[in-house]
């Protein structure tokens, strides 16, 4: 076994950065599409034919949910208002409740809730912006 030194770079550790931004990246947050997140999972993960069916299922309710949000179609805003219902449900006790759901597929239920939650409040700050911003504009 070869000693590490001063010299030896180890096979994780990016070489072309310099120490301090070596340190730096480590509290950069990582990037990853949720359809990256889900693919990583369900290939590691997931071999029973239940969980692959609850993933399937979890994927779906945040898919309405995220695409549907803020809506002016009449059932799209019943499909968003489905799976928040869905999502906002505490301690469901149906096997595809939220919480059912994310337990078995190995995530924290409350965790991603407020994940959702608090992309919708960016999502409503971020419309609200631009509607202020919008009329300025066309007067200009």
């Amino acid at each position: 076994m070869e000693p590490e030194g001063p010299s030896r770079v180890r096979a994780n550790e990016p070489s072309n950065l310099a120490p301090d931004e070596r340190v730096a990246s480590l509290f950069q947050p990582d990037t990853v599409l949720s359809s990256q997140y889900f693919e990583n999972l369900r290939k590691k993960t997931l071999l029973e034919p239940e969980k692959r069916l609850m993933l399937a299922i979890l994927e779906d309710g945040i898919h309405c949910y995220l695409e549907n949000y803020g809506a002016s179609g009449a059932k799209r805003k019943q499909v968003f208002d489905e799976a928040a219902a869905w999502v906002a449900e505490v301690d469901g006790d149906w096997v595809f409740s939220f919480d059912s759901v994310c337990t078995a597929v190995g995530l924290n239920p409350e965790y991603v809730r407020r994940g959702l939650l608090r992309w919708t409040e960016r999502s409503a700050k971020s419309s609200l912006h631009f509607a202020n911003q919008a009329p300025a504009q066309l007067a200009g």
